[in-house]
């Protein structure tokens, strides 16, 4: 079977409608009696839990096998009596009703993106053996998409989260304005924006669809969805596939701020690399005088800006750029040819400056990653923290550490969640992610004490399944049987298997 790539945010690939008909679920099932903390009583859910999807074409461009229906779930858990919000999900079909095994939900990333047409991209990613197992949903979280939208009404300039040292007087006027403006628009929402009530929605789906647990593929944000979902509803949780792992511990500031000295990390493999093949790249025979060849670039940037396919880059705007790149070390080096010459006076094309995300996936991303965990609010510990982080991780630690709306949010409704539990789960990551780095998926798996991983030895890239097949064999496994691997598992990087065209990227600040 061709393979394709699920990298996040997962762009829906063309499929053909699967003929079967839905395979008939169990009674309704209901959450136990003992709900868990901050959250109502299983009866007081109950208008919830039993709802009946309708299920109808999702849209006349997606193949018609998709259905998509519309449950209600409460805004505030705490007040399930109170506003109702709306969640879209979908669902397409086993192929093999008999085989059934149960359901599979899945998140492609963000926090921020849309996952209704997901299953069609899982349908053409996972083998036959797993696709006949499981009814494959989709479902846009709350805040996003088709789900009740959270909207803030920013400026296309607000929809720059991460901002470099040199503006910090403007990124703070920039950080505090957001906030302001969300707390204007959507005030009564945006507290309820957050990932354990976005987990809450899954068990009213998991309910509403008549199972007693969930499998679950998250990749990317997905992942501490999942975890966290772990966390509150563990004897909910069957088989759970979490790709390119978040650590709950850094939910959210430390999450970018570990960036920066893992992006260093990888500049320094880049840059040893690159001085292996001189003859190709001409960036310099030894790892200083590669790494000098970016700088100057770097330098002649802040003189004169750099030119970009039409778009005017200073210093700060190029390493901006080209941060994910020194994961992928031949990406990189190819780019930094190209920077080179366009320093030089040449024209840089082809190096995709990426669109800023739109107002509803900043508004969606900002209400999460401010709302799950507290923020610092003093301005000054973000200047501190950038004015340090700069002079130890100079590619990205002033973006890393710098001020974000968060600073001025109100104080989230509920204390971050805390991930430490015995759920089984399979973990799966690259060595050189510049995402989810490989720290961040070893302190989940740590978290996760039934877990294991399946890590990818100098793998490259963001979001795992579909690029080796060495690990995809495992997670193939584990879906399709629920043994998961006996112990950890080392994968050897398969150069050259990433097919596909490349995937949307996903709006939300973990692309």
């Amino acid at each position: 079977m061709q393979r394709r790539p699920l990298v996040p945010l997962l762009a829906v690939s063309a499929m053909a409608a699967l003929a079967p008909a839905l395979a008939a679920t169990p009674a309704t099932a209901t959450p136990s009696a003992r709900s868990e903390p901050g959250s109502a009583s299983a009866d007081a859910l109950r208008p919830y839990t039993r709802q009946k999807p309708v299920w109808k074409r999702c849209a006349a461009d997606v193949p018609a096998a998709l259905r998509c229906a519309t449950l209600k779930v409460p805004l505030d858990y705490r007040k399930p009596g109170g506003k109702r919000i709306d969640m879209a999900i979908s669902r397409l079909g086993t192929s093999a009703p008999g085989k059934r095994h149960g359901v599979l939900l899945s998140n492609p990333g963000g926090p921020g993106g849309p996952g209704l047409e997901m299953p069609l991209e899982l349908e053409g990613q996972l083998p036959q053996r797993v696709k006949e197992r499981y009814d494959l949903i989709g479902f846009d979280p709350r805040g996003v998409g088709r789900s009740t939208p959270v909207r803030c009404g920013l400026s296309d300039e607000d929809n720059v989260l991460l901002r470099p040292l040199r503006t910090f007087e403007k990124n703070v006027a920039w950080a505090k304005s957001v906030a302001d403006k969300c707390r204007s628009k959507a005030g009564d929402t945006l507290p309820h924006i957050t990932t354990r009530n976005t987990a809450r929605d899954m068990d009213v789906l998991r309910a509403a669809l008549g199972e007693r647990k969930v499998s679950y593929y998250g990749v990317s944000y997905g992942t501490a969805l999942g975890a966290v979902y772990t966390q509150l509803f563990p004897r909910r949780a069957d088989r759970f596939v979490l790709d390119s792992a978040v650590d709950p511990k850094r939910m959210w500031r430390g999450m970018f701020r570990i960036w920066a000295p893992e992006a260093e990390r990888a500049f320094q493999r880049w840059a040893k690399w690159t001085a292996a093949r001189d003859a190709t790249y001409g960036l310099g025979a030894t790892p200083a005088a590669v790494s000098k060849s970016f700088w100057d670039v770097i330098a002649r940037a802040d003189r004169d800006p750099v030119v970009v396919d039409g778009v005017p880059l200073d210093g700060a705007g190029v390493r901006d750029l080209v941060r994910r790149d020194f994961f992928t070390v031949r990406e990189a080096a190819e780019r930094v040819v190209k920077l080179k010459e366009a320093a030089g006076g040449g024209a840089a094309k082809g190096l995709d400056p990426a669109e800023p995300p739109s107002e509803s996936d900043i508004s969606a991303s900002a209400a999460v990653v401010c709302g799950d965990a507290s923020w610092p609010r003093d301005p000054e510990t973000y200047r501190r923290d950038s004015v340090r982080d700069a002079d130890r991780y100079p590619l990205y630690g002033d973006f890393a550490s710098g001020v974000m709306p968060c600073a001025f949010w109100d104080e989230p409704v509920e204390p971050a969640t805390e991930v430490n539990n015995k759920v089984p789960a399979l973990i799966v990551q690259n060595e050189w992610d510049s995402q989810t780095p490989l720290v961040t998926g070893q302190a989940l798996h740590r978290e996760m004490k039934g877990s294991r991983m399946v890590t990818v030895d100098e793998g490259e890239g963001h979001g795992v399944y579909g690029t080796n097949r060495c690990a995809d064999s495992a997670a193939d496994s584990y879906l399709a049987t629920g043994k998961l691997p006996a112990a950890d598992v080392t994968c050897e990087a398969t150069p050259g298997q990433r097919r596909a065209a490349p995937s949307l990227p996903a709006p939300g600040p973990l692309g």
